[in-house]
């Protein structure tokens, strides 16, 4: 059985800080590439970053520099420290182990964390 559990988040200034955690297992595709996404208010989700196990990566562009995305494989656990936060960064963000690379771009799987809520406040 797939469990996705994701941790970190919460209230940050502008700014500030935040590291969120998500760790995955039962993924049948396996986890070689995980990622994250976020959905803001009243928006549709979006790509945050996307990781393989070698290490490639992928951004959105507009986080690029101020977004990390990192793993753990022995723990099965992807990390995204997000530095510089701003009020438009505020969302639910979700992980999605298992997804798959078409070209340099991530894609996501199926299967999805929770979600985690991030809000940034002035």
């Amino acid at each position: 059985q797939a469990q996705v559990v994701e941790s970190g988040g919460g209230l940050v200034q502008t700014g500030g800080s935040v590291r969120l955690s998500c760790t995955a297992s039962g993924i049948p595709s396996g986890i070689s590439a995980m990622g994250w996404y976020r959905r803001a208010p009243g928006e549709q989700r979006e790509l945050v970053a996307g990781i393989d196990s070698d290490g490639r990566t992928d951004y959105r562009a507009s986080m690029k520099g101020r977004f990390t995305i990192s793993r753990d494989n022995a723990k099965n656990t992807v990390y995204l420290e997000m530095n510089n936060l701003t009020p438009d960064d505020t969302a639910i963000y979700y992980c999605n182990p298992g997804g798959h690379w078409r070209g340099v771009y991530y894609y996501p799987s199926k299967y999805w964390g929770q979600g985690t809520q991030v809000t940034v406040s002035l």
